[in-house]
């Protein structure tokens, strides 16, 4: 069976972060963080997040 993909509001990764919202559309933008735009929303893929998370790391 196919594992269901899990994807997050742009405002429930402010929320999560700590941040502006504006600083998560800003990400997007910049192709720091990839979103499907699905009406006037941004969704997020958890795997993509995920991946965001550690490339932003500090070592």
């Amino acid at each position: 069976m196919a594992k269901e993909k899990q994807f997050y509001k742009a405002e429930d990764l402010a929320s999560l972060l700590d941040v502006n919202i504006m600083t998560i559309y800003r990400y997007i933008k910049a192709g720091r963080l990839s979103a499907y735009k699905i009406g006037r929303e941004y969704r997020i893929d958890k795997d993509e997040f995920d991946d965001f998370l550690k490339k932003a790391s500090t070592k």
